[in-house]
């Protein structure tokens, strides 16, 4: 089902402030209202405690995605998930793409079993959960009874179907994608951590296909002059790009729309492109840009087609939470880029920031190479696992408490991540995008 335009609070929410949560809302008695809002009608309005659920066992499935190589859970964390009492069963085979063999595990104290065993467990732990894995994903719904938690991302925000029909399978679900950023949530940030790495080996994938070399180079054949890259977009993936070019080299700038962004740019030593827009509030919830409307992105687009034209090399990175990545990069623009120059767009996922990104295609236009990669993470596995399960690890210590996982609807870190518990869909905004779809 085709996800409709959501208004700005579905996607954002409301700012954490002192005395209030974005994601719970609060009744007088403290008490959260949890909503049920995938049927037709209203909203059902309950209120939930705090409750704990069994943590004994973790279990840790393979991925089924097409391509996805990164696991979980890497061995080296199943002794500090038995700190707090929790025994690990890993799926035969699941670390082997990502460099990690089943022999690792069990040295480290887990068990290798089936995945009938694996989701046996009282807490799943997964890279892509039902929502991130639509279709293989599904094949698992059988496997997921009541009162189990799994944790992993899902998607909500785009695929709220998925979350209602763990919701209806009465699971626990926590995405991973909804951390806060806040400060004491920073080591369970992992949609930073993936893209760290998507931004790093997007740099090098543009190295490899660009007919020239990075760096300026005097040699006894004459000076090479240095390629030049714009990196569109100054989030992590961004900034992480922007670090890696200069590294190999080469001439950056970057561009972002958020004002906060001109001081991180400067500080890798690019050159910020500061385009005169109307002043504009760009920054949203969490530091994620916001939709700044079809006036100012024609705008955008515009003005963008005058830097893009001297570039060898553009990494895009913009995206918006739950929404079409925004067009920055014309067909216009692409032809006037010189022959050979890469884009490699980060934000193929979400439709991508250039008009003739293809996900997963490998384009050519007027002589200029258009990568779409959709899962850059998994070219990586090893590195991505190992921060992706140091993300998970501490945000499951954060919820266990004397061996059980404790669902505390005070604390900000639960609320923003929970999606589902006792068979309702109880994360407002995904609430919300559910009431949308159907409508």
């Amino acid at each position: 089902m085709a996800l409709r335009q959501l208004p700005e609070d579905l996607i954002h929410g409301v700012p954490e402030h002192s005395g209030r949560n974005p994601s719970c809302h609060h009744a007088p008695n403290n008490a959260i209202i949890v909503f049920s809002g995938f049927e037709a009608a209203a909203n059902q309005v309950e209120e939930m405690e705090i409750s704990t659920l069994r943590a004994g066992v973790v279990g840790v499935p393979r991925e089924t995605f097409p391509g996805e190589t990164r696991v979980a859970l890497a061995p080296t964390l199943v002794p500090v998930l038995a700190k707090v009492g929790s025994r690990v069963v890993i799926e035969t085979g699941a670390g082997e793409a990502a460099g990690f063999a089943d022999e690792a595990y069990a040295e480290q104290g887990a068990s290798v079993g089936s995945r009938d065993e694996v989701f046996a467990a009282d807490v799943v732990l997964q890279v892509r959960t039902l929502g991130a894995n639509p279709l293989e994903g599904r094949e698992d719904l059988g496997l997921l009874r009541a009162d189990q938690v799994v944790i992993g991302f899902c998607d909500p925000l785009s695929a709220p179907a998925a979350v209602r029909d763990l919701a209806e399978r009465r699971v626990t679900a926590f995405a991973m994608e909804l951390i806060p950023r806040i400060a004491r949530a920073q080591s369970m940030d992992a949609l930073s951590s993936q893209a760290t790495v998507a931004g790093y080996k997007a740099v090098l994938m543009a190295a490899d296909r660009l007919p020239k070399m990075f760096p300026m180079l005097t040699t006894a054949a004459g000076t090479l002059a240095p390629a030049r890259v714009f990196v569109v977009g100054a989030g992590v993936a961004g900034l992480q790009a922007i670090a890696t070019a200069r590294r190999l080299g080469a001439v950056v700038e970057a561009y972002d729309v958020r004002a906060a962004a001109q001081e991180e740019v400067k500080s890798l030593g690019a050159r910020f492109v500061d385009l005169p827009l109307k002043e504009v509030n760009a920054e949203g919830a969490g530091g994620y840009a916001k939709d700044l409307g079809e006036e100012t992105n024609r705008r955008q687009q515009q003005l963008l087609a005058r830097v893009v034209s001297g570039c060898d090399v553009i990494i895009a990175t913009a995206s918006i939470p739950g929404r079409r990545a925004p067009v920055l990069i014309s067909r216009e623009a692409v032809a006037s880029m010189p022959p050979g120059s890469v884009i490699v767009d980060l934000a193929a996922e979400r439709g991508g920031n250039c008009e003739l990104t293809r996900p997963d295609e490998i384009v050519t236009a007027n002589r200029v190479t258009i990568l779409g990669p959709t899962n850059l993470p998994a070219s990586v596995p090893r590195h991505a696992s190992v921060m992706y399960a140091k993300n998970i690890c501490a945000f499951f210590l954060h919820l266990v408490k004397d061996g059980k996982l404790q669902i505390d609807p005070d604390d900000p870190i639960t609320c923003e991540t929970l999606v589902t518990h006792a068979g309702s869909v109880v994360h407002p905004r995904v609430s919300k995008v559910l009431e949308a779809t159907i409508a």
